[in-house]
């Protein structure tokens, strides 16, 4: 694919803000789904559902914090409001709450127990706050609810501390007067960035962007670099209003599977950074549903969209619904552990921490060790324009490998190919063949052992960056 120098070197350019990095670097981080829905085994509400069936009676977030952090998450969302408008924090604008609950005789507030929770055990706290309201009244006469709507989304962002994350989706239904409601993107953007500047806007948001899937699908090749007309898509997510709205970009969706090779980016005048969230639940549906006890992902399954998403440049949230007790159930608890237990004694023991770096060739102050100091700001590159080259490590000892992380400068996204090689006897052998690198990617591939590994670019956007390589072997 024949794209011009100066494309090249554009998208080479385009940088994340300082929001978007610190949720890449989060890696992992849950969802929490948790309503009515929770007590009438539904996935949706209909927004006609009593406040009095609303009674977790053991409900501890501390225990939701404990499962998390036993996987290796730092953060949690949690649902706030969803579309059956039922609120888990007393809100002053709607009777649809918590505060008409038995539930601590109506004076308990969830959203307060799962923040303070996770302040004490340094987890960033997030919320979800469905756009889509079934209980409300004004609901689809848009300015009306657009207002209702924001003085919610105020009450969350204003009484509970920091928040790293606001996530929307873009369900949207039609009011009691027959409308559809119009969402006022824009209004809602301008209030959190005014409230919580760092917090991210996720989904139908600018600052991250849906995987495309609940199913835990990855891409082989998830590019952070993405057209511009992307990111304004997803403020419409449903179909028939993208058909209504004249000024609908059709070009690219969440959906499609490639949205930023050069092919892409060949015709695109406006790029953005726009990384990609993979979201899925640890169990077939969103929210509790004792059918469901026998049904938790395996390991291996919560494995695979690890690798795929963190180990892929995306990052991963995985949904947890608390049961009708207000816990974390015992099997999801235990398959948590398990998780993070797997997580960390793969990743324990960097073998090429002792290594010595060889490079093809290099930049003036971005030498090859650079790689293997651990500071995100410094990286190994060739001079600019050069858009293949080799880093060579010697490990010291013949060593058995079969995973190796490799890390791209975190303000660029460049490789677009690349091989791992081992030296075995005289001949270089390949161990695994890749695409994209960006923020993280986890190569695995059957054990080897060798004394030397090189990483091959053979193809990059103005000159590839390369901050980490890290070397393991899963015990």
């Amino acid at each position: 694919m024949m794209v011009t120098t100066e494309r090249i070197r554009y998208a080479a350019q385009v940088q994340p803000t300082e929001r978007q990095l610190a949720v890449q670097e989060m890696e992992f981080y849950a969802f929490i789904h948790f309503t009515v829905n929770t007590f009438t085994d539904r996935e949706w509400g209909d927004g006609k559902e009593d406040p009095a069936i609303f009674n977790p009676a053991e409900l501890d977030a501390g225990q939701w914090v404990a499962a998390i952090k036993s996987a290796g998450m730092k953060g949690l969302i949690l649902t706030c409001k969803h579309h059956d408008g039922f609120c888990l924090w007393p809100s002053r604008y709607t009777e649809h709450s918590v505060k008409n609950s038995p539930w601590k005789d109506g004076q308990g507030d969830v959203v307060r127990e799962v923040s303070e929770a996770c302040r004490r055990e340094g987890i960033r706290f997030g919320i979800y706050l469905s756009p889509w309201d079934r209980h409300e009244p004004t609901y689809g006469d848009s300015p009306a609810y657009n207002e209702y709507f924001t003085n919610q989304l105020r009450e969350l962002l204003t009484h509970y501390g920091d928040v790293f994350c606001v996530w929307f989706d873009g369900a949207c239904g039609e009011g009691p007067n027959g409308k559809r409601q119009v969402y006022d993107w824009d209004a809602y953007y301008a209030l959190i960035r005014e409230l919580q500047p760092e917090a991210a806007i996720s989904v139908c948001g600018p600052d991250i962007r849906w995987c495309g899937n609940e199913a835990g699908h990855c891409r082989e090749s998830e590019w952070s670099v993405v057209p511009a007309s992307l990111r304004d898509n997803e403020k419409i997510q449903e179909k028939s209003q993208q058909e209504d709205d004249p000024s609908f970009a059709r070009s690219y969706r969440s959906e499609d599977e490639d949205l930023g090779s050069r092919a892409v980016i060949e015709h695109e005048q406006d790029l953005v950074w726009y990384p990609a969230e993979v979201n899925t639940s640890i169990r077939p549906g969103w929210f509790y549903h004792a059918s469901e006890d026998d049904k938790v992902k395996s390991l291996d399954e919560l494995m695979n969209v690890y690798y795929g998403s963190v180990g892929g440049n995306a990052t991963f949230l995985l949904n947890l619904p608390p049961d009708r007790r207000g816990l974390i159930h015992e099997r999801d608890v235990q398959r948590l552990q398990e998780l993070g237990d797997r997580i960390r004694s793969t990743f324990g023991t960097d073998l090429g921490a002792g290594a010595t770096l060889e490079a093809s060739v290099q930049a003036e102050g971005h030498q090859a060790d650079h790689v293997l100091d651990g500071q995100p700001d410094t990286y190994w590159a060739p001079p600019e324009g050069t858009e293949q080259a080799s880093l060579t490590l010697d490990l010291q000892r013949e060593t058995a490998f079969d995973h190796v992380v490799l890390q791209e400068y975190r303000y660029s996204q460049r490789v677009e190919r690349f091989e791992l090689e081992y030296l075995d006897g005289d001949t270089w052998k390949t161990a695994y063949t890749g695409t994209v690198i960006g923020y993280k990617r986890i190569c695995r591939f059957p054990a080897v052992k060798s004394r030397y590994i090189r990483l091959q670019i053979r193809e990059s956007r103005w000159c590839p960056q390369i901050s980490s390589i890290r070397i393991y072997l899963q015990p």
